[in-house]
């Protein structure tokens, strides 16, 4: 009741305030019969500030009202764990999914919700509040997995399939073959047809010449793990690879063919310490589509978890070509790594003829000390 008052008298004295206005204008613009020459309107400064103050709390009250009818109670789980871990700033501006996510029943099995859990990933949501539930496994796990990570064919039942288009690891090779076919994969990494290819085997001579050890790396945005695959079988080589299950099960591909997947997005903080990295890839997702900041944050994080002497490798990185010479390349040139390769050729699909776009394959190595 008080409130309903408050928020009257606030209208009440609105009016008053604009009726006020309205006069002061008529009686400043008030013209006798004999023309003069216009003279500038001047409204006192205290009036106008008054005005829009007024304005002002009235919006805010009505916002605030229209918020609070909008709100949903706060599971209970989401107090709780903001009380012993922090939750990403991220997460506050979609208190609507966070309280999705975190609206479940503790101690039983947890909502198969994966396309809420990419949802708030891609918005920055990461790591997402842990949760007391049980997670969800396919209804017939396979007795088997494969040590190759080249098998004939990915085990189906590895993956739940309920939130994808495709229920098969068949249908994926179908309609996207560029990632799940894993055979055709691996020869375009141990090809070389152009300048913008650098053949696994080509670079791992490129770092022996250098008397640099590849033991550790990343490799940002690769697929179904395929360049992993080629370090690990050929050269021991632990890479990790981030992912995201956009569309299709990435993580569980990875993993089925015995790798490690991170599941984190492009903004988010790579998670291994400082300097212990040989190597950082990164593959066709890091591209000119990624926000400049994101991008800037995203190089100075790669030179954070290599070691010195450790290289970074952009396989394929495409942009307009005139952002190349007056964008990337400068800030990729602020980090002050030796080119060891830097190639540039056209990119000739029907996307790259009509932008003006390039391809870019490079490989730098930071200093090996600071």
């Amino acid at each position: 009741m008080a409130f309903t008052m408050g928020f009257n008298f606030l209208l009440l004295l609105a009016m008053a305030a604009t009726n006020l206005l309205s006069l002061y204008h008529l009686s400043s613009t008030f013209q006798s019969p004999k023309p003069s020459p216009p003279v500038p309107i001047h409204i006192p400064q205290h009036l106008l500030r008054h005005l829009n103050d007024i304005r002002a709390t009235i919006n805010h009250l009505t916002a605030s009202t229209s918020d609070s009818k909008r709100t949903s109670p706060v599971p209970h789980d989401l107090v709780l764990h903001s009380q012993v871990a922090p939750i990403a700033s991220s997460c506050h501006r979609h208190p609507y999914l966070l309280r999705r996510y975190m609206n479940y029943t503790p101690f039983s099995t947890c909502p198969y919700d994966l396309d809420l859990q990419e949802t708030l990933i891609l918005n920055g949501c990461h790591p997402l509040p842990r949760r007391r539930c049980f997670s969800k496994t396919p209804p017939k796990p396979t007795s088997s997995l494969p040590l190759n990570p080249f098998p004939t064919a990915l085990p189906d039942s590895y993956v739940i399939w309920t939130k994808y288009s495709c229920k098969s690891f068949a249908c994926l090779l179908q309609n996207n073959p560029i990632d799940f076919d894993l055979n055709a994969r691996r020869s375009s990494l141990l090809k070389y047809a152009s300048e913008l290819d650098l053949p696994v085997n080509r670079f791992m001579q490129l770092a022996k010449s250098a008397n640099s050890v590849i033991r550790l790396g990343i490799d940002i945005g690769g697929g179904t793990g395929t360049f992993a695959a080629l370090m690990k079988i050929f050269y021991n080589v632990t890479m990790l690879t981030t992912t995201l299950n956009v569309n299709a099960p990435y993580s569980e591909a990875v993993a089925a063919r015995g790798l490690v997947p991170l599941h984190v997005p492009l903004q988010q903080r790579l998670p291994v310490f400082d300097g212990t990295m040989d190597l950082v890839r990164c593959g066709r997702a890091v591209n000119r589509w990624i926000p400049l900041p994101v991008m800037e944050f995203m190089f100075y994080d790669v030179d954070r978890v290599l070691r010195g002497g450790g290289y970074l490798w952009l396989d394929r990185f495409f942009c307009k070509a005139m952002d190349l010479e007056e964008v990337y390349e400068p800030m990729i040139g602020k980090l002050g790594y030796k080119k060891v390769k830097w190639a540039v050729a056209n990119k000739t699909d029907p996307s790259g003829l009509k932008n003006g776009e390039v391809y870019l394959t490079a490989v730098l190595q930071k200093p090996v000390s600071r």
